[in-house]
């Protein structure tokens, strides 16, 4: 009826793997934990501890074939007829959390459940991350709901019909870190799907640094523009607020002062971003400058 399935790079996946395996027995749900390794390097002799566990299963790719063709994988590798999708970075909030989704393995459905942070959690080292995070993506299922559904899906925490899946599937096409979930999202869109928002989180456990997240951010923000200038996705200026600025500006000439003033400022932004209390306007600007000295060099 289940199958859990999580894409792995070099992450310990045991205690998340165990929580969840706990969780299914006790929920009398037929089910499968699937985790694939995606070319790790690290922690993969410590996670085949997963396969002693009754229903769970190790598989593990020599090479790294990236985000969206991993998760396709998996939903091939699967045998039942609703698929949860989870990164390995996370941590099981709710002891009811399996129990909550399998209430949806009836339908032909897309269910999300949103992510949360650990409110110990305050190194400032990772403080730009947090804040991102606790400020754009922690929320709830009321506030998730009331916009949009399907702008800004993420892949962190799904459940997908498999039938619905294979309708879709991700777009191997996309090379690069970043925005394969935002395809996937207006893809299920077009379908005429129902997102169904629930409050059932999981934290997000695996936090990049500030100067990490600062770069992740370029190389989004990078296939962002790439995948715009490939004419393939024209919904993309209408879906990303980004994307939609960096029009505007490229059609007011101003493209080049832009370029320019990310050139002059970024030492100075950088440094601001990795402050204990880093302003989203200012990462929002960071993204904005960038984006436009991308386009000048693409």
């Amino acid at each position: 009826m289940l199958s859990i399935l999580i894409p792995t790079y070099n992450y310990n996946i045991i205690r998340l793997v165990a929580d969840l395996h706990q969780q299914a027995v006790d929920t009398y749900v037929d089910f499968e934990i699937i985790v694939m390794e995606d070319g790790s390097t690290l922690h993969v002799e410590e996670n085949k501890a997963v396969n002693k566990l009754e229903h769970c299963r190790q598989i593990v790719l020599n090479e790294n074939i990236g985000r969206s063709a991993i998760r396709n994988k998996l939903a091939d590798a699967a045998i039942y007829d609703h698929l949860l999708f989870m990164d390995c970075d996370a941590e099981v909030l709710s002891p009811h959390y399996v129990e909550k989704y399998h209430s949806f393995c009836k339908e032909e459905c897309v269910v999300i459940g949103g992510t949360a942070y650990d409110k110990n959690v305050n190194d400032p080292r990772y403080s730009l991350r947090l804040a991102y995070g606790r400020q754009r993506e922690a929320r709830s299922a009321l506030e998730r709901g009331n916009e949009h559904t399907y702008h800004n899906f993420a892949t962190f925490n799904f459940l997908i019909s498999k039938a619905l899946f294979q309708k879709v599937r991700f777009d191997e096409n996309i090379r690069g870190y970043g925005h394969e979930d935002t395809l996937f999202g207006h893809q299920l869109h077009e379908l005429g799907c129902v997102f169904i928002h629930i409050e059932n989180p999981l934290i997000h456990k695996g936090l990049d640094d500030n100067e990490t997240f600062i770069r992740k951010t370029e190389e989004g923000v990078r296939n962002l523009f790439l995948l715009y200038k490939t004419n393939r996705y024209p919904f993309l200026i209408d879906e990303s607020k980004l994307l939609n600025t960096y029009v505007r500006i490229y059609k007011s000439g101003l493209t080049l002062l832009f370029a320019t003033a990310f050139k002059m400022f970024k030492p100075l932004l950088t440094s601001s971003l990795c402050k204990p209390a880093p302003s989203l306007l200012l990462y929002d600007l960071y993204k904005l400058l960038f984006i436009c000295e991308t386009s000048l060099t693409k």
